[in-house]
């Protein structure tokens, strides 16, 4: 083998190395890993490897072989069995990564790398957005999502909400990147014609980055706080019932140890019915919230056709009067779920406070759980139905969307995975994850405050991921407007 293949070869396997090591630390830094700190540095063994050791034609391989890893890796438990569209996902989307990263190399070279940490944290969250308008998508996989269980960290979500986070995430990992790459090539010149990186350059996104990453963090921990608003007892009923609807009797059972716990509102989870409560079996329901004391939000289903059924929920009050209808918001389509009521967003005018609800898979979207606080919420009861693989990761989403909205947040599962109470602030009160199941069953008890929905996210809603979407807007501009300016500066005569 020649010199020069012999040097090829081994580039490509120490860049191909480098991107499987970036790989591992984002799978790690999400749950149920939780390794979080890494999430910080998961992207420049990638990024050392997509703009010095890879060969330039092949560069996109680095960052196709960390996202394919890095997704196959966590989405692949996730979905593990559901066919052949999830399972190759990773893949597709590692092609797709490929495909679109072919020219970044040439575009940071022509332009001496000046925007390198807006291009890359720009692009990464404009396509974050672009995922959270997709039905089956929302915010899975999001960078943010890792830091779920650091409130004292994420509190400036309720300001420049998750995509704002995910911003501040890919501008520490690209500043960090570049000074890198800086650090690198006063070591190593594997490409004799490489432009030298401008130290001012360097110097000024890497102080700029570390300097946003402070001025978050003191803006958080001056935003987290402990709420001083009335305080409710909630219960989420966390128990797996094998069929959904099959565990009526033991959901009666865990609504009165509930309130005799002091419960004054209790979540039945998502599907925890066969039939609309204010149709069928009404009295018993009635008659359970009146015993109880206490207000019932019930999760049920009800069947259109042989393919299609409503997903909704209600509230009852303990007098026994249904106080409105929801319907899933963000319902999974290819399973057949609808309902008339999608698309408002009831907020019940309560003596314990004004209650809203939402179901499951609209936890994963940021706008259902803002609208309903637009609306007036303080309290945000969350029936759901996850599977085994998902339930250490599906509650944490509900983190983001309480600080978001300075509301509560009170999840109840019904095939025992994951129920959980949060608050305001994004502190997991109290939870019940069992990935395995409950077959025992039991109330998740807590006193949560209410909320105030006072926040900046909540009147201007998603603002930074709309940034995000326009800077990714300008590159895609911006590329072929550099390519021209290049080839009108190239010297007569010359040839690329």
């Amino acid at each position: 083998m020649s010199q020069p293949s012999k040097m090829f070869w081994t580039r490509i396997g120490s860049g191909t190395l480098l991107a499987v090591v970036s790989a591992i630390l984002l799978t790690l830094s999400f749950p149920p890993y939780n390794l979080w700190p890494l999430i910080w540095i998961g992207f420049v063994p990638m990024l050392i490897a997509q703009f010095r050791v890879m060969p330039r034609k092949l560069s996109s391989l680095a960052s196709a072989i960390t996202i394919g890893g890095w997704l196959g890796g966590y989405l692949t438990p996730i979905f593990a069995g559901s066919g052949l569209y999830m399972t190759w996902l990773p893949l597709l989307i590692a092609v797709i990564s490929y495909l679109a990263d072919s020219g970044v190399r040439a575009f940071h070279e022509r332009t001496g790398y000046r925007w390198f940490a807006a291009y890359g944290a720009l692009n990464w969250v404009g396509f974050e957005m672009i995922r959270g308008f997709i039905p089956i998508m929302g915010t899975w996989g999001f960078v943010a999502n890792t830091l779920y269980s650091q409130p004292w960290l994420i509190q400036p979500v309720s300001v420049f909400s998750i995509f704002g986070l995910g911003l501040l995430i890919m501008f520490v990992n690209y500043g960090l990147g570049l000074g890198t790459l800086y650090l690198f090539d006063r070591r190593w010149k594997l490409d004799a014609d490489l432009p030298s990186l401008p130290t001012r350059t360097v110097r000024a996104w890497t102080l700029g980055v570390v300097a946003a990453l402070v001025a978050w963090i003191a803006l958080s921990l001056a935003l987290f706080r402990i709420p001083n608003t009335p305080t409710v007892r909630v219960a989420a009923l966390h128990y797996d019932a094998g069929v959904p609807w099959s565990g009526v009797d033991k959901f009666s059972e865990l609504t009165r140890q509930a309130a005799q716990n002091g419960a004054q509102i209790i979540v039945w989870p998502e599907i925890a019915i066969q039939g609309d409560p204010q149709v069928t079996n009404t009295t018993a329901f009635r008659q359970l919230a009146a015993e109880t004391g206490a207000y019932l939000n019930l999760g049920y289903v009800v069947q259109v056709t042989e393919r299609v059924w409503r997903n909704e929920t209600t509230v009852l009050s303990p007098d026994g009067q249904f106080l409105g209808v929801y319907g899933k918001d963000h319902p999974v389509v290819f399973a057949g779920e609808t309902s008339p009521t999608r698309g408002t967003y009831p907020v019940y005018d309560t003596p314990l406070g004004k209650i809203g609800t939402i179901i499951c898979y609209d936890l994963d979207f940021t706008d259902t759980a803002r609208k309903i606080t637009r609306n007036g919420a303080q309290l945000i009861l969350v029936p759901s139905h996850d599977w085994p693989a998902i339930a250490t990761k599906h509650y944490s989403h509900l983190v983001f969307r309480a600080i978001e909205n300075r509301v509560s947040m009170v999840k109840a599962d019904n095939s025992g995975n994951d129920s959980a109470i949060i608050d305001p602030y994004g502190r997991i009160i109290a939870a019940a994850i069992t990935p395995g199941g409950d077959k025992t069953g039991q109330a998740v008890i807590a006193d949560v405050p209410l909320g105030s929905g006072d926040s900046l996210a909540v009147r201007l809603g998603d603002w930074t991921g709309w940034i995000a979407l326009g800077g990714m807007a300008f590159f895609i501009i911006y590329d072929p407007v550099t390519k021209a300016r290049a080839k009108r500066n190239q010297p007569s005569g010359h040839t690329s």
